[in-house]
């Protein structure tokens, strides 16, 4: 299990390095397209036309978003490297974490029972760290019904709910979140150093 560890990590350099060439590439492609859609170059010479024949394809999906949102058409490049962006670190940070959980299961399973119940300690921690994230931007995106919003919410109303009657509100801002986060940091790393 260590072995795999290992290959995912090598695997998340390579994807890293891989989409960080991708991420170069996509740049020029955006600021020629939007050279392009501002008319600062000829829409009809060769380097247009092929950045359009390569680019286009991604960003028709970019450019209908954006004119829901009643964005200009000639943001879109931009928008389309931010997506590319976000996709490329959400993937490199994907490979990651999937190496550190096969490392910590690796760890656990070499340690024996109380490596078990630290790494189910650690895990459910993470979790409620990661339902705190889920449940702040799910507000500003107005996702807070979703199966993600409630599930958040479940996850974390427990502790916010007391919080929210101790703390106050500074403006429009709910502290709460930021002080609870605070306290699992805390927290967790007193239970985790204690076994």
């Amino acid at each position: 299990m260590g072995e795999l560890s290992n290959l995912l990590f090598q695997l998340r350099g390579v994807a890293r390095d891989g989409l960080g060439v991708v991420l170069v590439a996509g740049t020029a492609l955006a600021l020629v397209a939007w050279l392009e859609r501002t008319r600062r170059v000829n829409a009809f010479g060769a380097v247009a036309r092929v950045a359009r024949s390569v680019a286009d394809p991604f960003l028709r999906p970019v450019e209908r978003v954006m004119v829901r949102f009643g964005r200009p058409r000639v943001e879109a490049p931009w928008w389309g490297l931010l997506a590319l962006l976000v996709m490329s670190a959400t993937l490199v940070g994907l490979i990651g974490y999937l190496a550190a959980i096969v490392g910590s299961v690796h760890v656990a399973s070499v340690r024996g029972p109380r490596g078990f119940l630290r790494l189910g300690v650690s895990t459910a921690f993470i979790v409620l760290e990661v339902a705190l994230i889920a449940r702040v931007v799910m507000s500003w995106v107005g996702g807070n019904y979703t199966r993600l919003g409630r599930l958040a919410t479940t996850l974390t109303e427990w502790m916010l709910a007391p919080l929210r009657r101790v703390l106050p509100r500074i403006g429009v801002v709910d502290i709460s979140p930021m002080v609870a986060w605070f306290g699992l940091s805390l927290l967790s790393g007193w239970v985790l150093r204690a076994l």
